[in-house]
């Protein structure tokens, strides 16, 4: 029956082929940059993947209008977008966030697989048949990228995510109280494992065929296997399982996406790294230590979630620029003023929230992206030792240069200061820029003789950034 599956999906694969091979050889497709893989390439450009995003229910929340949000994010300049695929789906209150997309009302949570028709889904209405789609939630799905792909934004899918405590796992369909396939009689924490996973595995890995299938057509996607794995359980060996099963469904098919590995909250060292991963995710990266651990890696290093440090706009918006500037090429920041009913992102959320998000926050982000895709990334590296004196203490400056180019110099802190760089002689122009204002500050020009540069810092309230150019 396998053998005959495989057969059918393949001469599947072939009719699809035949209809979009021309059209995806010249569409828009996003790829790690062949001349520096730790960039992406996109539209013909190098490109860094910036956003303030909803928290990860614009598809399995049907009250969510994600037309709405994703002009939203193109309205701030913004072109990332996190999604979960609803293998996972949390109860009102969860993590104290106020009218959390990922909570959707009863009755409005839609996945993958088909409802029964037998009731009991803890939930709320029929349980699930893990042997059937919902043709349903795969429409909205494709509906999803495909506006995404008009407002110019990138689509992360991802897969899976661990049961953080008993609340998650009582409402996820491959709970075997949810579902009507006998699986799934497992704990929270063997859900996402080779060998004790109560027959999930095979769930998992045709959930991965059926998606590749459906959304080869787009360019504005990658996959990312399991949202941070670090928790619940999750094993080493089911997440390269995973890869494999993406690999696989995508090797005759006109279309390659990347894949994304989530690796841990601060900062670690890449062990052993599966060849498909592309893209290495951190969460919480500040300061990002990350970057320079595992430069050496030449593939995208990303921090794809931030927004549990209070409400204010301040510390995100210093961790987008760290990140960006020490090297990473990707920020995701969890921007809950997103939620249903204010798809606009105009929520006006509770100080109790655990993170923030604003329009001022999207705008920031959005200077930040087009600050760091002016330079020619491709020969950029991280210099931060370029600085030699000046920055205060309890600051820090993040350099990305080319000596033959110039350099882009963050630094945070807002008190005027003379910094000292060392840099090679030539004739510079100087731009200051406020990443709070999101504007311009000052320019000037300076012909240095080699060696080190002092330069005066305009007063700026909280950071400050330099594109500190070569003329000519």
């Amino acid at each position: 029956m396998k053998l005959r599956n495989w057969a059918l999906r393949r001469w599947l694969w072939g009719i699809a082929a035949s209809s979009t091979l021309a059209a995806a050889a010249q569409q828009t497709v996003l790829t790690l940059h062949p001349e520096n893989s730790r960039y992406f390439l996109y539209g013909r450009r190098p490109a860094v993947l910036v956003t303030s995003a909803e928290h990860y229910g614009a598809l399995l929340n049907l009250d969510f209008d994600f037309k709405v949000y994703l002009e939203t994010l193109q309205a701030g300049g913004l072109n990332l977008t996190r999604v979960f695929s609803g293998a996972y789906v949390e109860p009102p209150g969860a993590f104290n966030i106020a009218r959390n997309t990922l909570a959707p009302a009863e009755g409005r949570f839609v996945c993958p697989w088909a409802r029964s028709e037998e009731s009991g889904y803890a939930g709320g209405g029929n349980r699930f048949d893990l042997n059937r789609w919902d043709e349903s939630y795969f429409d909205r799905l494709k509906a999803l990228v495909r506006t995404a792909a008009d407002c110019g934004v990138i689509v992360e899918y991802v897969f899976f995510c661990p049961f953080y405590d008993e609340a998650q796992w009582n409402l996820s369909p491959q709970n075997s109280k949810n579902n009507v396939n006998g699986l799934g009689t497992v704990g929270r924490e063997e859900v996402y494992t080779l060998d004790c996973n109560g027959g999930l595995l095979a769930v998992h890995e045709a959930l991965v065929r059926k998606v590749a299938q459906e959304l080869n057509e787009f360019g504005n996607l990658y996959y990312e296997i399991c949202n941070e794995p670090y928790f619940g359980g999750v094993t080493m060996e089911w997440q390269h399982r995973i890869a494999d099963v993406i690999v696989e469904a995508e090797r005759e098919a006109p279309v390659r996406h990347l894949i994304s590995q989530n690796i841990a909250n601060g900062k670690a060292r890449v062990m052993d790294p599966h060849p498909a991963i592309s893209i290495f995710n951190f969460h919480y990266a500040s300061p990002p230590d990350t970057v320079a651990l595992n430069w050496d890696l030449e593939r995208v290093l990303g921090d794809n979630e931030t927004g549990f440090k209070g409400v204010g706009d301040r510390h995100y918006r210093m961790e987008g620029w760290e990140f960006l500037l020490a090297g990473g090429a990707l920020f995701n920041h969890l921007d809950y003023s997103f939620c249903a009913g204010h798809e606009d992102g105009t929520f006006d959320y509770p100080d109790s929230q655990p993170g923030g998000g604003s329009v001022a926050l999207r705008n920031q982000l959005g200077a930040l992206k087009r600050f760091v895709e002016s330079f020619p990334l491709l020969r950029m590296r991280p210099m931060p030792q370029i600085v030699r004196g000046g920055v205060p203490e309890g600051e820090r400056a993040q350099v990305l240069g080319a000596p033959e180019v110039g350099y882009a110099l963050y630094l945070t802190g807002g008190a005027p200061v003379e910094l000292e760089v060392e840099i090679p002689a030539g004739k510079y122009g100087l731009e200051w820029f406020d990443p709070l204002e999101a504007r311009a500050a000052a320019s000037e020009a300076k012909e240095h003789d080699g060696g080190i540069l002092t330069l005066a810092v305009p007063a700026m309230r909280e950071d400050a950034a330099l594109a500190l150019r070569k003329v000519d």
